[in-house]
C-alpha cells in the first residue's frame, strides 16, 4: 500500500482522478452514446485482464464511473496507478 507522500505524487501526475470517501482512486467518464461507453469498457476490461486487476464498474447509459483500489493490500497500490494510466491512454 502506498504511504501518504507517495500517493500525493501518484495524484498530482493523475489530476482528473480523485479519491472518494472509501480511499480509492476515482474517475467518471462520459461518452457520447452508450455503444461508445460500451466499447471504451471493452477496453478497460482488456487492460484490467493484462493486469489481473479489475476495476469496481458503473455504466449509466454515456457515463463509465471507474475506481480502482488493491483489495489483498487494503488500499491502493503502484498497480492502481498502472491501470489508471492505461485506462487514460485507452481514453485519448
Amino acid at each position: 500500500m502506498l504511504n501518504a507522500s507517495q500517493l500525493a505524487a501518484e495524484m498530482a501526475c493523475f489530476p482528473l482522478w480523485s479519491l472518494s470517501p472509501e480511499g480509492k482512486l476515482s474517475r467518471e467518464f462520459r461518452f457520447l452514446d452508450f455503444t461508445a461507453a460500451f466499447a471504451f469498457l471493452t477496453a478497460v476490461a482488456i487492460e484490467a485482464e493484462k493486469l489481473n486487476h479489475h476495476p469496481e464498474i458503473r455504466n449509466v447509459y454515456n457515463r463509465v464511473s471507474l475506481e480502482l483500489t488493491t483489495h489483498d493490500a487494503g488500499g491502493l497500490t503502484a498497480l492502481d496507478f498502472t491501470l489508471a494510466a492505461r485506462i487514460e491512454a485507452r481514453f485519448a
